[in-house]
């Protein structure tokens, strides 16, 4: 099949619309549910982030799409007793793609929230199980184990959008869409990223360890598919904060850290000993916790507003206690799609705990990012690669 006719674009008054390839088949199949114009544009960007997460690391990976970027994004590096707790599967074995995919997920919740996912492996049954529980609106993998696939056909009362893409699909050299009318065309966009690029380090401290490296390089390919302007903090095999579409780069930086930070302190003892209802829904949970490391925190604590969630009354988190909780988050990487024009992105950055920078470089102010990296030991490396995506 070579054409798809759609519901409606990406609004219910764009009528009529669908997906088509000028030659060949369409490279996937619909196993469940009815695809939508932004399913298939969330699809087509998650499935090659998850592929060159797997091609430069090794690792199965996942991703978490949200309005054509990226919420999440992850590999198969083990959790910490502390991440299982704070992704609420303490206790489990996870297989691969399944830890791939908690990770993927835990990153940002809230912006999950109705995400599409991305699989570099073959789904399985653990990691379908996972799914069912989560607020989702589709899913593309390479394959699905019999018992996965029956699994996920019974979310969403039966409706729940599955994909099967062709992983030895390999599209043209040159790219289009209309815009107004008009018609704009470029070279895909197939530089490789790999730690050759992380290998110019004009910083005082030049040691990026391997461990770095790989969270750079998941920063940096998580970039390549993310709205522009955008910035990504990464650690322990994940993206923690993904700051995407501002038209100023401190902002994504600010946005970003922000993210990165909440991330963070989902892991203090304070949100880890809440004393959750246990009949209180995944989805209000999410939110409680936003709500309670947030500025807003009274929204939640104030009135008899807590025992909807809670058994009992919380102590506040106090600003202090975030700030000293905060200071101890330490060796985050920090990708930028494009140079930092000034050394304001890595002040903010420092208070997240980065150390480890990539970006393009080529910013006349290069010699202050340079400055206020070295003023906090951070090691940067300038790729002189742009990953501009829109």
């Amino acid at each position: 099949m070579n054409e798809m006719e759609l519901k409606y674009g990406c609004n219910p008054n764009q009528k009529p619309a669908r997906v088509f390839m000028e030659k060949g088949a369409l490279p996937f199949t619909v196993l469940n549910g009815k695809p939508g114009y932004i399913n298939l544009l969330d699809a087509m960007n998650s499935w090659q982030l998850v592929q060159e997460l797997k091609k430069a690391t090794g690792l199965p990976a996942a991703a978490s799409f949200k309005h054509v970027s990226p919420a999440g994004a992850a590999v198969a590096v083990p959790l910490s007793e502390t991440l299982q707790k704070t992704y609420f599967v303490e206790g489990i074995e996870l297989s691969p793609v399944a830890t791939a995919y908690i990770r993927a997920r835990g990153a940002d919740r809230m912006s999950s929230y109705g995400d599409f996912v991305a699989l570099s492996d073959e789904c399985d049954a653990q990691t379908a199980s996972f799914l069912k529980r989560e607020v989702s609106d589709g899913i593309i993998a390479p394959s699905y184990s019999e018992a996965a696939l029956e699994i996920l056909k019974t979310k969403r009362k039966g409706t729940y959008l599955i994909l099967q893409m062709d992983p030895n699909y390999q599209p043209g050299k040159i790219e289009k869409k209309q815009v107004f009318g008009i018609t704009f065309e470029q070279q895909r966009n197939e530089i490789a990223l790999t730690e050759d690029c992380l290998t110019e380090i004009p910083t005082k401290n030049k040691d990026i360890p391997a461990a770095a490296k790989r969270d750079l390089l998941i920063s940096l390919i998580t970039l390549k598919y993310t709205q522009s302007n955008s910035v990504c903090y990464a650690k322990d095999g994940q993206a923690i904060g993904i700051g995407a579409g501002q038209q100023s780069r401190v902002h994504c930086t600010r946005l970003a850290g922000n993210k990165a930070d909440i991330w963070y302190l989902r892991q203090a003892p304070q949100v880890l000993s809440l004393p959750f209802r246990d009949d209180i829904r995944r989805p209000d949970r999410d939110n409680a916790i936003d709500v309670y490391v947030g500025d807003e925190y009274m929204d939640l604590l104030g009135g008899d507003n807590w025992k909807r969630v809670f058994t009992e009354k919380p102590p506040v988190f106090t600003k202090e206690e975030k700030q000293a909780w905060l200071s101890t988050q330490t060796g985050v990487a920090l990708g930028s799609d494009a140079f930092f024009p000034f050394g304001d992105n890595i002040e903010r950055a420092h208070k997240s705990g980065v150390a480890y920078v990539a970006q393009a470089g080529g910013s006349i102010r290069d010699d202050n990012v340079i400055e206020t990296c070295d003023k906090y030991n951070m090691a940067m490396a300038m790729t002189h690669i742009r990953l501009f995506h829109h």
